[in-house]
């Protein structure tokens, strides 16, 4: 081969190895789809971001690199939510990290065949979303977050804190599907605790403010709050209305008291995205939902706002003290 033939031909390989590249590339680049229920903006929606893109750096995938992440947020409108869901499932993702049971909810509704993972979702089982916790045997699996038998224990704490509180408001988003359920396990505990329960479905601020102020017309109230993307996106608005009526108030995770709000019992619900994510890569890398035993937290954690306890008159027993696992002051 002459010189000027040989030249030519190493000139025709090397243009072509940048697009051979670009295309293998392509090829290599997988797509995630996340659907999570709070603002973009939200402190708490940031830490889930860096949790889950931190989590997937340690397995290998890197956003823009080798994976591709759709994140979509509802905050929490279940408009949005319903079209985040339609949206997350025609872009045929390998597989859906869903967050919280009524984002799931909307994901199953969607799908049977696209692969999802879900963290911080109540009772999978009795939701109907898996067949069983040992063998899901569909296209969903995941981290759950507590039995509706949790209800009793936020009712119990709350008199324990608030000894008075006579009458207790639940505030409840009722998207979510095992809303009943966990209402029952409260009024299953409220006699044995002379108190008073009703409950309060909301969709929006103005309902919540509705709620809370009828409360307040009455003496020695309290207030549950269930955790959904609703009084999560409004956390404030309920914790400056229960501050300024002086209502204590317990809730099922620790945002809210880091926001202020008085005590929380619950799991880590972070804690659960980190674990999610190592199913996100088990799947990704062929495994079955079908075959991935549903997962429950093992630890439940106390926290209690001191700051909050002392602007409403109260002082927390010692014993309770003594069991809590963080104190915000």
């Amino acid at each position: 081969m002459k010189r000027r033939e040989f030249m030519a031909l190493l000139g025709s390989a090397v243009a072509a190895w940048p697009l051979a590249a670009r295309a293998q590339q392509a090829e290599r680049m997988r797509r995630i789809g996340v659907l999570l229920v709070l603002a973009e903006g939200d402190p708490e929606a940031q830490r889930r971001i860096a949790i889950i893109q931190k989590g997937l750096e340690t397995f290998g995938w890197i956003d823009g690199r080798n994976i591709r992440i759709d994140f979509r947020w509802t905050a929490g409108d279940p408009d949005r939510l319903r079209a985040h869901a339609k949206e997350l499932v025609r872009l045929s993702p390998d597989v859906i990290l869903s967050g919280s049971t009524v984002a799931l909810a909307a994901l199953h509704r969607e799908t049977r065949t696209v692969p999802i993972v879900f963290a911080q979702v109540t009772d999978p089982v009795g939701a109907g979303f898996v067949a069983s916790l040992a063998h899901p045997g569909g296209n969903i699996t995941g981290f759950a977050n507590y039995e509706v038998g949790i209800g009793v224990k936020w009712l119990e704490l709350l008199k324990q804190i608030a000894p008075d509180v006579s009458r207790v408001e639940i505030i409840y988003d009722p998207a979510n599907p095992l809303a009943a359920e966990l209402i029952r396990s409260i009024d299953t505990g409220a006699p044995s605790l002379a108190v008073q329960v009703s409950s309060s479905a909301i969709r929006n601020s103005a309902d919540i403010e509705r709620a809370i102020n009828a409360l307040a017309d009455q003496r020695n109230g309290g207030l549950v709050v269930f955790a959904a993307p609703l009084t999560g996106v409004h956390r404030d608005v309920i914790i400056d209305l229960a501050a300024r009526h002086r209502l204590p108030a317990v809730y099922g995770f620790r945002y809210f008291v880091e926001s202020g709000g008085l005590a929380s019992y619950g799991i880590d619900n972070n804690d659960l995205y980190r674990r999610a994510v190592s199913y996100v890569d088990r799947v990704r890398k062929g495994e079955k939902p079908a075959n991935l035993p549903i997962q429950y937290p093992t630890k439940f954690e106390l926290v209690i706002n001191l700051k909050t306890a002392k602007a409403l008159g109260l002082d927390v027993p010692i014993p309770v003290l003594a069991r809590t696992d963080e104190v915000i002051e």
